[in-house]
């Protein structure tokens, strides 16, 4: 049996495992690792259950751990026959840990967070160079306003997502960027799930590094505003970026402050342990009574998640109540009143202005949707199944 090249780290008495470019990693205690060590130096099965046996005095299904390995993709071959790794899509794939060392300089963080640092200590000698709200409203034409607005978005998540991945590839992790969806919001993120398998240093270095880049460049804005500068376009990306910044701070959707939250309290998934708590919580009253899912856990997180779950669920209900009064009472509306403008308008310039409404507002809602099934699919086929199965028994 061969093994893949894996990396490893201690974890709170355990060992978290994986190779970079697989995006499974498993947690094993210290005979796990010692029967990792015993495989990877070309004992077999056998060998190392045995070897095991006379070591430590427990005896470890040595088999039924292989598998459980070759099932999160780590085994390379088992005895003649090879085991394919599933292709893993990487963005950027010539870009090499090399080119980006620099990305992990303290020297260059220190300077990228002076920035903003700067900028506040400006803006209290002198707040009017704050922009504001209003800002976002710099022209009289709504497509251009709406246009301008947009690019403005892309390039800014354009330029946090690659600094995740930069960072994320100096520290030798691959690293992909793809579209999602949070709730209401469509998002793009980056995975780099093999950064779990680096030191704290690093991984907090890639989770806020995309924040850092953002609070640096809301600085130069207010920098260069209070040097003079009146390009229009200035607090357009200041405020796009606290909006940015402020959704950010959303640590009961998956954002790089929640990774940092998980990171910082031990919590190995905390996302998916939120989620089968709320899920226990809601059968119990429904009376259907479960052990509860986090009995396992350490005390201390234990009681985090409790708390955090409590969070999640009432910033989830404000969230999808506030996207639902802006569906109903912003984005249906301008849609209606920009395809009346279509059908019974008589300015060209105004029906052009409608059309390009409609296509923008109908190609994000149409993303949104698409992305949303996708993550979803399986799982809204299997309650659907499940329905249909119960319906049919009562």
């Amino acid at each position: 049996m061969g093994l893949h090249p894996l990396d490893v780290r201690p974890d709170r008495g355990e060992w978290f495992v994986g190779r970079q470019g697989n995006d499974q990693i498993v947690a094993v205690p210290e005979i796990g690792l010692a029967a990792l060590r015993l495989l990877t130096a070309g004992s077999t099965v056998e060998e190392a259950r045995n070897t095991l046996r006379v070591t430590t005095g427990r005896d470890l299904d040595v088999g039924a751990f292989v598998e459980k390995l070759a099932d999160a993709g780590l085994v390379a071959s088992i005895g003649d026959r090879r085991i394919e790794p599933t292709p893993q899509t990487v963005s950027l794939p010539r870009l090499r840990a090399g080119h980006v060392r620099w990305a992990m300089s303290p020297i260059l963080h220190v300077l990228v967070l002076a920035v903003p640092v700067v900028a506040v200590l400006l803006v209290l000698r002198e707040p009017a160079i704050l922009p504001s709200w209003d800002d976002l409203l710099w022209t009289e034409y709504g497509t251009f306003t709406l246009l301008a607005q947009a690019s403005v978005s892309v390039c800014l998540i354009a330029l946090h997502e690659m600094t995740h991945l930069v960072t994320a590839r100096a520290a030798g992790v691959p690293g992909r960027i793809t579209l999602g969806t949070r709730l209401q919001f469509l998002v793009a993120q980056t995975e780099v799930s093999g950064i779990w398998l680096k030191s704290r240093r690093e991984r907090l270095t890639v989770y806020l590094s995309g924040i850092a880049l953002d609070a640096a460049i809301w600085g130069c804005c207010i920098v260069a505003r209070f040097l003079g500068s009146d390009v229009a376009l200035l607090p357009v990306i200041a405020m796009t970026l606290v909006a940015a910044l402020a959704h950010q701070c959303f640590v009961f959707m998956r954002t790089d402050l929640y990774f940092v939250v998980q990171d910082l309290t031990g919590c190995r998934n905390l996302y998916a342990d939120t989620g089968r708590y709320l899920r226990h919580l809601a059968a119990r009253l429904r009376g259907r009574r479960g052990p509860n899912p986090l009995r396992s856990l350490r005390p201390a997180e234990r009681r985090f998640l409790q708390a955090y779950a409590l969070g999640t669920l009432a910033g989830t209900v404000i969230c999808v109540f506030i996207g639902l009064r802006l569906l109903t009472e912003v984005t249906l509306p301008l849609i209606t009143r920009s395809l009346e403008q279509i059908v019974r308008g008589a300015d060209p310039w105004g029906r052009l202005d409608a059309v390009v409404t409609v296509l923008v507002l109908a190609g994000l809602q149409g993303t949104w949707v698409c992305l949303w099934w996708r993550r979803h699919a399986g799982r809204a086929r299997r309650a659907w199944h499940a329905g249909r199965r119960r319906f049919r028994t009562d």
